[in-house]
């Protein structure tokens, strides 16, 4: 017996799968926040865009364990997103495109904390960039399906 209680093994588990969960987030963003840096004002001097891009990607993160909280409460189940279902799926895109649309359009409209370039595809009436909409449409299946099959490999099935 290792002196844990089950209690504690479970609240030991939960935090791994997160901390891997936003570790594989951000690992999957920056990329993603690198290759769109262009489509934004502000981004002249490439040594500052790396640590720029990389501050996004970990608020990216956070956004990726925020659909993972609308899961959990939605399909009352910890492990949700490792057999998620249509219905699963279904959550991810709309809680994505949700925190997605208010992110941008509170960062772009009411903090002004950015501005794109004329490159930038802005979805109509509320100008917002389709761009990082777009990522977290495709970025948090693929994080939710590589860390669900790190989970199953771990569990050895």
């Amino acid at each position: 017996m290792s002196g844990q209680q089950p209690g504690a093994a479970g609240v030991a588990a939960l935090v791994r799968m997160l901390s891997m969960l936003f570790a594989v987030a951000v690992a999957m963003n920056y990329p993603w926040e690198l290759a769109q840096a262009p489509l934004f004002a502000g981004h002249e001097n490439f040594a500052a865009i790396w640590w720029h891009c990389f501050v996004a990607s970990l608020g990216d993160g956070v956004l990726v364990l925020l659909i993972y909280a609308v899961g959990w409460l939605a399909a009352r189940r910890q492990n949700w997103f490792e057999r998620p279902g249509a219905r699963g799926y279904a959550l991810m895109l709309v809680s994505g495109l949700t925190i997605a649309v208010a992110v941008e359009w509170v960062g772009v409209h009411v903090l002004q904390r950015w501005t794109y370039l004329p490159a930038m595809p802005l979805l109509p009436v509320i100008d917002i960039g389709i761009v990082p909409i777009v990522q977290m449409l495709v970025l948090p299946p693929l994080i939710f399906r590589i860390v669900a099959a790190r989970a199953s490999r771990a569990r050895g099935a």
